[in-house]
């Protein structure tokens, strides 16, 4: 067998790292994860990995920093390095491209395929990964599930590791295109973004709980900050549960959500 190719992730904000080490490691990859760039150097040095993602704004040492002594340091220096950009602005890209990264991801743009696919352009595909990519799993669960929100990345992320469980799973970007889907099917689970466009979550909240259809579904609400009147209103409307973005990792939401399912499954 192959020995996997080693990764190394900078990148501090911590359910962005958790998301990106998950799938790394489950396509194969043999990652390590840093939270700053002083201490990504010290790991780089001791690791000596195929390839390095990125972060710019990280604390003790930026981006521009690592990429800086990196390339004044003889092992360091071939290492191949995909950037994870803030901003995306020319200036930016310019720069980390003239410090040697060899490629760069935008983080408001990028998707997990993306990702792995710039990953195999230095690497190649890894042993213990299915020909596209995906991490060849096999799941237990059954059930519905929709994920309605706006952030792509996070979405296409969710919507793969939920897959791996054994659900069948649809992607909504907005309110009108969720309550749309249900002229097709009704879910058992969803996963439901407060801040979207259009519609905002507690309306497709509201809209769904009024609708006979959905008696029965499990609605779980997602925050970015989880402030008290948004899980108090969440609650008042209806929601099963009330998740605040920040303050989980993939895995937890996947245990949360094979939770709830299985505690319908027994009432059912």
């Amino acid at each position: 067998m192959a020995k996997k190719k080693k990764i190394l992730l900078l990148e501090d904000e911590k359910v962005l790292g958790e998301i990106l080490l998950n799938k790394l490691l489950t396509s194969g990859y043999d990652t390590s994860w840093e939270t700053d760039g002083e201490s990504g150097i010290q790991k780089m040095r001791t690791m000596k990995p195929d390839l390095l993602l990125l972060d710019i704004v990280m604390p003790k040492k930026d981006g521009y920093e690592v990429l800086e002594e990196m390339r004044k340091d003889e092992e360091l220096k071939n290492i191949p390095t995909i950037v994870i950009s803030n901003s995306g602005q020319p200036v930016e890209i310019s720069r980390i491209l003239e410090l040697g990264a060899k490629d760069y991801i935008i983080k408001a743009q990028f998707n997990p395929d993306e990702v792995l696919e710039k990953i195999q352009k230095f690497l190649g595909k890894e042993a213990g990964s299915a020909e596209d990519g995906t991490p060849v799993e096999h799941g237990k669960q059954g059930g519905k599930i929709w994920i309605v929100e706006d952030d792509q990345f996070l979405s296409s992320l969710s919507s793969s590791q939920l897959a791996k469980e054994g659900y069948t799973v649809k992607i909504a970007t907005d309110g009108a295109q969720a309550l749309k889907l249900l002229d097709a099917e009704t879910p058992d689970l969803v996963l439901l973004d407060i801040m979207m466009p259009g519609m905002t979550g507690f309306e497709v909240l509201k809209a769904m709980r009024a609708d006979a259809r959905c008696k029965n579904t499990i609605i779980v609400m997602f925050s970015n900050l989880g402030q008290e009147h948004e899980i108090e209103e969440a609650r008042k409307n209806g929601a099963d549960d009330f998740l605040v973005k920040a303050k989980f990792t993939l895995r937890e939401v996947v245990e949360r959500v094979n939770a709830l399912i299985d505690k319908k499954k027994r009432k059912a």
